[in-house]
Parts: structure tokens; sequence; C-alpha cells
């Protein structure tokens, strides 16, 4: 028998819901037809790809590893669908503020040499984005979770700081790098790219962990600590309590660019060519 796509949704489903009852809710076919499906899989593959028991639910290696590569396969089949029925669409998926105006004017100079637009889609776990083919490529820096993604340096962003209009820091010309353990640190543990490892001989480097940006920027304004972060957060920022004063001898972020390894490649090196930083033309 040979593997057919219904054989890959249903494995897929499954795999993602942990439970054959909700992947077969999510499938809307019956539970029994599902696990047949199942079944047919393993027998054609030769392998069992589920350990299941009525109490528990895993995935054999050989699974996870049939889970990685069919995962890629439907998201190579609703690409090579979408791009027959032209409305194929690059998708950039990124996890904090994407850099401006390098991100407008990448997107131009794509869609004006392939005809293809590109849409921004906001992902938590670019990794995850890019194997699960929900993007085909992520903007990423240096510092956050997914920083070790196989990626492309494009440019670097300064670092500045960011602190309460009530802090002292608020009237101050300037923070050296140095300088910064001696503040109460908050830390975005999501999306950040300041880590407390920045400062390895900082002994006394007083740390406050927030869970998102969202957080990050309420617990400075509030003056629970500063914030460190790249020089586009002083750009965007629209709270009134926050202010934003240079940072000296600090390492600056490189951001950095990641492609779906799936990518056709001329796709992959036309938004790579779109994407690096344009020289000025000459006078």
């Amino acid at each position: 028998m040979d593997v057919e796509l219904r054989h890959l949704r249903a494995f897929v489903a499954v795999a993602e819901e942990e439970s054959f009852t909700h992947a077969a809710a999510e499938l809307h076919i019956t539970q029994p037809a599902l696990t047949r499906t199942i079944q047919q899989l393993e027998a054609a593959l030769g392998v069992r790809l589920i350990a299941r028991t009525s109490r528990t639910f895993e995935l054999t290696g050989p699974g996870r590893e049939f889970h990685v590569s069919a995962q890629r396969l439907l998201a190579d089949l609703e690409a090579a669908v979408q791009a027959a029925r032209g409305s194929a669409v690059f998708r950039l998926g990124f996890s904090w503020l994407l850099p401006s105006p390098w991100a407008q004017e990448t997107a131009a100079r794509f869609t004006e040499a392939t005809g293809m637009p590109v849409a921004f889609v906001r992902c938590d776990h670019p990794a995850t984005a890019l194997q699960r083919g929900e993007v085909e490529a992520v903007v990423i820096r240096s510092g956050q979770p997914d920083a070790e993604l196989e990626s492309v340096a494009l440019f670097d962003e300064p670092r500045v700081v960011a602190c309460s209009r009530r802090s002292p820091l608020a009237r101050a010309t300037g923070l050296a790098w140095n300088q910064v353990p001696e503040w109460p640190l908050v830390i975005n543990t999501a999306t950040g790219t300041t880590q407390p490892s920045l400062w390895p001989e900082a002994t006394s480097l007083t740390v406050v962990r927030t869970a998102n940006y969202d957080e990050w920027i309420e617990s400075v304004a509030a003056g629970v600590g500063i914030g460190i972060v790249p020089d586009i957060a002083e750009h965007r920022n629209t709270h009134p309590e926050l202010r934003f004063i240079p940072l000296e001898g600090a390492p600056p972020v490189t951001v950095r660019l990641a492609l779906a390894p799936r990518l056709p490649r001329g796709i992959r090196e036309e938004f790579l060519h779109a994407a690096r930083p344009q020289k000025p033309s000459p006078a």
C-alpha cells in the first residue's frame, strides 16, 4: 500500500494533538477511522510511529523523525498549491519589533523582483514556525531564545537604556555598560535580547524576569528596574511613562535572517538579495 496524503494529515494531527480523540474531531472523522488510518500508515512504513496505552501517548523515535518530515511535506504541498493558484505569499516571521524602514524596503524590493507579496507574521517561537512551515523566513536578534538558528547576519542595532520617567536615570545624559549591574534589570525572557549572562562577573546583578514585551515595558515604566533594548524601541515607543538614554560601551545587537531549508533556491536568493542592506548609489 502506498502512503497517501490522508495518512500524513492524520498522523500530523495525532502527533500535534497528542490525542486520537482530539485529532479525530479536528479532522471531522470518527476515532475508529482515524485509528485505522494510522495503522495503515504504520503498516506501509513497516515501523511503529506511536506508542500508546490507555493512559499514555508518545511518539516513538521513528515517529518523531517522521513527524518533522510529514510537516515539511504538507507545508511544501500547501506552498505549491498556492503558487499554482497564483496566490503565493512570502511569510516573514518576527517575534519583536521589525527593523524600520528595513522591513518595508525589503518587502518592496522582493515583491518588485518576484511579483510575490510579503506578509508579516508574528511568531513567538521562530524555530518552531520555520519547522512547521508557517513562515518562509524569520527575523531574529542576537541574544534571543532562538538566536542559535542557522542564519545570515544583516546589520547591527545599538542598545539603549529604558527607564521610568520618575527614575533618577531619566535626567542622566547616559549610562556606561559596566554601570548597568548597579540597577535592577528587567529581562524579557521570551523575546528579549539582553540576558544576565552579558555581565558574567557581576555578582550583585538584580534581575526581574518578565514573560513578554508587554510585561517588560509596563514593569520598566513602573520603575521596577531599567531595561536594555535595541534603539528601535526608542523610535517606536508610545508609552508616556518611559524615557530612553544612551548606553555607552554596550555590545550591539545583530539582526539576522533565518530562511526555511525547503525554499526554492531562486526564491531564497531573491529574498536574501532584497534583505541585505543596499549600498548607496555613487553620486
